[in-house]
């Protein structure tokens, strides 16, 4: 039977208000049951990633330049001119950063490597990788406010680089201008983690690898990373141990042990923040007397009651360490700082059992833990209810005050040497 326009336009009304109404239900059915299961929070986060994901663009933002990568062509070995060494001038480097930010311990280390570099006679000059279109002058305040004691000077790496001695990458995005740069200089890579273990399988991952076959000496954080380097990729590569800032990390006496102590970084997944805070919700459960520090990011509501400090200046994270039996400090790839300055204050480190972690720690006062949510709570719980902890804290303070980061800079200083031939030619 043919449909008139009547029935098809009653057909059609029905359709348009009867549709509306079954979508708008299930959403409140929605609403509900995450609310049951999350409370507000959890439909907050919800709401707000679902706004989110309408207006942001299809893509994330590129963290590398495209030409940068387009232009190196790792297929093809490449080799560098190299500067002459003449006797009485001091070796010249060019180290190749991203803008530095307020709290990142890579940044740090590159920067207490090339002020020890200064101090040791060499000249060092910094050029920065930008990709948000900052304004030379702009990176070069950031730099020197967070860096005053830096002596050289600071420029952008696409304006092209002198020749030096030694021109050094420090990240996988940076590797791609040193790689394609004109300047004269053998070519060196400080790495301190795997990035490709940074992203998914991925395009990024890829060009994170690349950057290890394209002929460079490897100076590494920890022996792992350079038996890595070296296994895999066939690098030249020398380790650096890492130091531990004793001056700034340190018992402090009289303080009071009463909680535990959390690196919680959620906008960086090696660190594990979720694994983190499900193994300090079942340890606020059965020690609900105990206090959680958390820093690291501002972080919100949690589901167990925490101190949120953020971000701390490293004497306020001190004297948290110093009110703390023990610390989480999860990593999935190479192991952070974290660790060492928790020692350095007495409180304890419980750390993802991992083969990366073991090595470059190497300190018998870390406690190991398999990572999963229970293990990690009973290892923080097996702390906080230690016996004579006091013995215990003052046995791990002294295991790292023979760990100076001089000696990291004297490990570098050597390989540089050593590479561009000065002990060789006296």
């Amino acid at each position: 039977m043919p449909m008139t326009l009547a029935v098809f336009e009653s057909a059609f009304r029905k359709k348009m208000i009867e549709q509306p109404g079954r979508q708008i239900w299930r959403r409140i059915r929605q609403v509900r049951k995450l609310w049951q299961e999350g409370g507000q929070r959890e439909v907050w986060i919800r709401a707000r990633r679902a706004v989110a994901k309408r207006i942001a663009p299809i893509s994330p933002p590129l963290t590398y330049r495209l030409p940068d990568v387009l232009a190196a062509d790792v297929s093809k070995p490449k080799k560098w001119p190299t500067l002459p060494l003449d006797e009485g001038v001091p070796i010249t480097v060019n180290w190749v950063v991203t803008p530095p930010a307020a709290g990142s311990g890579g940044h740090t280390t590159i920067f207490r490597l090339i002020q020890y570099c200064e101090r040791a006679g060499y000249q060092c000059r910094v050029y920065i990788y930008d990709v948000h279109g900052s304004d030379t002058s702009y990176l070069r305040s950031q730099v020197k406010s967070l860096f005053p004691k830096l002596l050289g000077p600071v420029s952008d790496v696409r304006e092209g680089m002198a020749d030096a001695h030694a021109t050094i990458a420090t990240s996988w995005q940076t590797a791609y201008p040193v790689y394609n740069d004109l300047s004269v200089g053998k070519r060196f890579y400080l790495v301190q983690d795997f990035e490709p273990w940074f992203y998914p399988h991925s395009t990024e991952a890829i060009l994170a690898e690349n950057t290890y076959r394209m002929g460079f000496h490897a100076i590494t954080a920890g022996k792992f990373l350079a038996s890595k380097l070296k296994a895999d990729y066939g690098m030249a590569a020398d380790p650096f141990e890492f130091g531990c800032d004793t001056d700034k990390y340190h018992l402090v006496t009289n303080c009071v042990r009463d909680g535990v102590v959390f690196y919680a970084k959620p906008d960086t997944p090696r660190r594990a923040f979720e694994l983190g805070i499900m193994a300090l919700k079942f340890f606020a459960e059965q020690y609900p007397h105990l206090k959680i520090h958390m820093y690291g990011s501002r972080l919100g509501h949690l589901p167990f009651p925490c101190i949120d400090h953020g971000v701390l200046q490293p004497h306020e994270l001190n004297q948290i360490y110093n009110r703390c039996f023990a610390g989480l400090s999860l990593s999935l790839t190479n192991v952070s700082l974290v660790p060492h300055e928790m020692l350095s204050a007495g409180c304890i480190p419980v750390v993802n059992d991992a083969e990366h972690n073991k090595i470059v720690l190497n300190n018998e006062f870390v406690r190991y833990a398999p990572p999963d949510p229970h293990s990690l709570a009973r290892a923080l719980g097996e702390l906080v209810t230690k016996d004579n902890f006091e013995s215990l804290a003052s046995s791990a303070s002294a295991s790292v005050a023979s760990m100076p980061w001089d000696a990291a800079g004297r490990a570098v200083d050597e390989c540089l040497q050593r590479a561009l031939g000065k002990w060789a030619t006296g």
